[in-house]
């Protein structure tokens, strides 16, 4: 059986025709790592509805995991496929069918993509006012599926978006220094990037007075054959502080990896005290 999903119904994909030859060129030129974006990515019509379908904060909080540390914050993941609106699945659908992963491969030059069933990670994201995401590379090996994280793609799906609330993609140089680009998450944009050591990228914070929550939606893709020239090494989300984040680079985030290395170690010390003997 093809490991890929395919489309659970019979509806036409809402996503609309690509210029591959376009997208691939796009893709491998763009700075500073192959990314595309891709405007009127789904049919207008499908777009209004699958951004209408989002629930509120209040709504969300109630389905999925929600995030309040220091480096991600106000964020709300719903990646239980069985929780999502009628048009979320059939957008999920059409993300992982067959068609629309032969055009990823034709346009980035990656055989083999896979996507996650599980959407671990993924799905409806709901920011809301105040929320934040620092500037990161994602994790590099999904443990459950044994394989390895090639790209990110991401729907923003907000009817109004004000770009003095914040909340735009940083596409970020490999040290941190130069924010090569910022992408506001206007309706129906789709935004593509490959996934490797130096893709540091993350969400200007939503200031506390945007009027609605920014909505988007993330979906993965992996091989099971490691990257060209992969280190070996299996990580987590891994951040950094933006140049003029100097509080945050030298007291939040050593605080916050601290207090990470300190539960880890709790809990290794509490599962020694529990095991055989």
């Amino acid at each position: 059986m093809n490991e890929r999903t395919v489309l659970r119904d019979a509806s036409p994909s809402p996503i609309r025709p690509l210029n591959r030859e376009r997208l691939k060129a796009e893709f491998e030129s763009a700075a500073p790592y192959p990314h595309i974006i891709i405007d009127e990515f789904l049919e207008p019509e499908f777009a209004l509805k699958a951004a209408g379908a989002f629930p509120t904060f209040e709504q969300a909080q109630k389905q999925g995991l929600e995030f309040n540390f220091l480096r991600e914050r106000r964020k709300i993941q719903i990646s239980d496929s069985h929780k999502f609106p009628s048009p979320i699945t059939r957008l999920n659908d059409a993300l992982a069918s067959d068609k629309f992963l032969s055009d990823l491969e034709f346009i980035t030059g990656i055989s083999g993509l896979l996507p996650d069933p599980e959407l671990s990670g993924g799905g409806m994201h709901v920011t809301g006012s105040g929320g934040r995401l620092d500037v990161h590379i994602d994790f590099n090996f999904n443990e459950d599926m044994k394989v390895h994280r090639r790209l990110n793609i991401l729907i923003y799906l907000n009817p109004t978006w004000d770009p003095k609330w914040g909340g735009q993609i940083e596409f970020w140089d490999e040290k941190v220094r130069t924010c090569h680009q910022r992408v506001n998450p206007s309706l129906n944009r789709c935004v593509l990037f490959e996934t490797s050591e130096t893709s540091f990228h993350g969400v200007r914070p939503v200031v506390e007075e945007a009027a609605t929550p920014r909505h988007s939606f993330a979906a993965y893709y992996y091989t099971k054959d490691a990257p060209p020239n992969w280190s070996g090494t299996h990580h987590n989300t891994i951040f950094r502080a933006r140049p003029n984040e100097r509080l945050r680079r030298y007291l939040v985030i050593p605080a916050e990896q601290a207090m990470v290395r300190g539960r880890t170690k709790i809990r290794e010390l509490r599962s020694k005290l529990s095991g055989p003997g």
